[in-house]
């Protein structure tokens, strides 16, 4: 399969571009600055979407069978924050989360529907089911969207051979959580995790690159929970 990946560089997106190429697909990869093979696109500039998946085609021969939404921020804001800190961050973590994957999302939809259907994995998070902490509204609310937009896709195109699917990761072993981890949060967030471990960012990779490759067709809709049962639903 010819695969677009975003958010390819590291942790979780990094893991899952070894999983799927590792499966012998054509993976192209993105991330914001580029470079080492990956394409470039900054998410929060409008154009990005479009322009990236147009790079992704001709990188992978004119052809697209997967779209992974995988690219993300987690950004605080304090809500004592100005009005305008606030709304800039809001606007932010919307764009790069939600539009850009939403963007993304539409484009795939109308190649998919002119090459006999395709599959769209969308990370999304717990949070989205749970919420998050009082410095991350905007992160809960952006991954609550996209497991709407996850269903809708889901519910609206299958008919086309276009099936849809997310995944919702707790809290993950990267590079930008080692060190947290290593301090005393970390055992509060252990605390919370009835599996007594957090998940790695391999185990998430193997999810991804199963609903993006293998899960039946009537599993579309589906959101997959990798918590450790920190949240059950």
């Amino acid at each position: 399969m010819n695969i677009l990946l975003t958010g390819a560089s590291r942790g979780i997106g990094k893991a899952a571009f070894d999983a799927l190429t590792a499966g012998g697909h054509r993976v192209a990869g993105h991330s914001t600055r580029g470079g080492d093979g990956l394409l470039a696109g900054d998410l929060a500039d409008p154009a990005a979407p479009r322009a990236l998946w147009q790079s992704a085609l001709d990188a992978l021969g004119g052809r697209i069978d997967v779209l992974v939404n995988n690219a993300g921020v987690y950004e605080a804001i304090a809500d004592d924050a100005s009005d305008a800190d606030w709304h800039a961050a809001w606007d932010r973590t919307m764009r790069i989360n939600l539009q850009a994957s939403s963007d993304l999302t539409r484009l795939a939809i109308t190649h998919f529907r002119h090459n006999g259907g395709g599959r769209i994995v969308n990370v999304a998070s717990r949070a989205g089911y749970r919420g998050d902490s009082p410095q991350h509204w905007h992160y809960a609310a952006s991954k609550a969207a996209m497991i709407g937009v996850t269903k809708t896709v889901a519910r609206g195109y299958a008919a086309d051979g276009i099936l849809a699917f997310a995944v919702c990761p707790g809290f993950t072993v990267t590079e930008m959580t080692e060190e947290y981890l290593a301090s005393r949060g970390g055992e509060k967030i252990l605390a919370e995790i009835p599996l007594g471990r957090v998940a790695s960012a391999a185990e998430i990779g193997e999810i991804i690159r199963w609903l993006a490759t293998d899960a039946p067709p009537s599993a579309t809709g589906s959101v997959i929970d990798a918590n450790g049962a920190s949240y059950v639903r």
